[in-house]
């Protein structure tokens, strides 16, 4: 790990144990750069809906919207730039998404810890770097002449594509997390949501997503309460035939009904290292049930969830002395 990536490591640290100075919100979490480009894709999206009638975007104009949006926050000159169309529509509209989801980004963060005056010299983060960092920039150069100048071979394609199901394993069992940690992270939860199959693809998601526009609350929170609704009164009493939640039933009560059993394990298991382990436990299974032991998918799940358990025993570890429940009266676990 290089000097700057440890300055970033040391600053979400920091933040993890003064978030209240930061946010109102019980729960906030870190949006990093995938989070922040998707963020801003669906902002996008969402303007183009309302400007132009059409959820969708390019590509070229999220990448293209992507840079501006970087550099304006970071205070980067941006003069040679074209702004890009209804920018200031789209940017009130990423930072109402991550309020909405109880996020902050990377440079939000840093902008208020310097703004409270928290960061010693030695470890400011200049914006350029901090472009650089988010923008992928510094690692390509850091990988320069090794990775990007090998030919292409079989072998070096299995890699690759083991290592793309890494990648997707990784964001699978951390979405989970994310979404125990913040119920509001709809990021998180459309990672998640059908995954593993649970016959909600794009349309029960899209269906989801207007439901909890319409009732301004968080799309975990829409999805729990129609359940709840369904469990207590039946479908006919949570849904009218015009209601297009109605056809989601049994997979939505499959996810709510998962995510109620990990949120079982952080009340009832005083223990954090105990409850850790369990919850990942729980999504390994979950994630790999129906299929091959063999499948690389399996493996991956595996191999994170092992690096994961023992990144959070190192974590308790380290703060051993303050996840304590005689001074909270809450489960350390949370």
């Amino acid at each position: 790990m290089c000097a700057f990536q440890q300055k970033i490591l040391n600053l979400i640290k920091c933040f993890r144990r003064q978030w209240p100075l930061f946010s109102n919100s019980e729960r906030t979490t870190v949006c990093g750069a995938d989070y922040m480009l998707m963020a801003l894709q669906l902002s996008m999206a969402e303007v183009n809906k309302q400007h132009h009638g059409d959820f969708t975007v390019s590509l070229s104009d999220v990448l293209e919207t992507w840079k501006y949006l970087l550099h304006d926050k970071l205070g980067l000159s941006y003069e040679n730039m074209k702004e890009p169309e209804n920018y200031a529509d789209v940017k009130e509209a990423y930072h109402a998404f991550l309020a909405r989801s109880s996020m902050l980004d990377l440079i939000d963060i840093c902008q208020k810890f310097y703004g409270l005056g928290l960061v010693s010299e030695d470890e400011s983060i200049a914006p350029v770097q901090l472009l650089e960092f988010i923008s992928g920039v510094m690692n390509v150069q850091e990988n320069n002449g090794s990775v990007l100048s090998t030919p292409s071979t079989p072998v070096n394609r299995q890699t690759q594509e083991n290592a793309k199901v890494t990648v997707l394993a990784k964001k699978c069992v951390c979405s989970y997390l994310r979404l125990l940690v913040n119920s509001k992270d709809d990021l998180a939860l459309a990672h998640i949501l059908n995954i593993p199959d649970r016959g909600l693809g794009r349309e029960a998601f899209t269906d989801l997503k207007h439901a909890s526009q319409k009732r301004k609350m968080s799309i975990f929170l829409m999805a729990t309460s129609f359940i709840r609704t369904v469990e207590l009164g039946g479908r006919g009493c949570a849904s009218s035939l015009f209601d297009p939640l109605r056809v989601h039933v049994k997979g939505l009560s499959n996810f709510v009904n998962f995510i109620d059993k990990l949120q079982e394990i952080v009340g009832e298991i005083l223990n954090p290292r105990i409850a850790g382990g369990r919850i990942l436990s729980t999504v390994k299974m979950h994630l790999i049930k129906g299929r091959s032991n063999g499948e690389p998918f399996c493996q991956a799940v595996e191999e994170v969830v092992q690096d994961l358990d023992l990144k959070i025993k190192n974590i308790i570890d380290s703060q051993h002395e303050v996840l304590t429940a005689s001074t909270t009266g809450v489960s350390p676990a949370r």
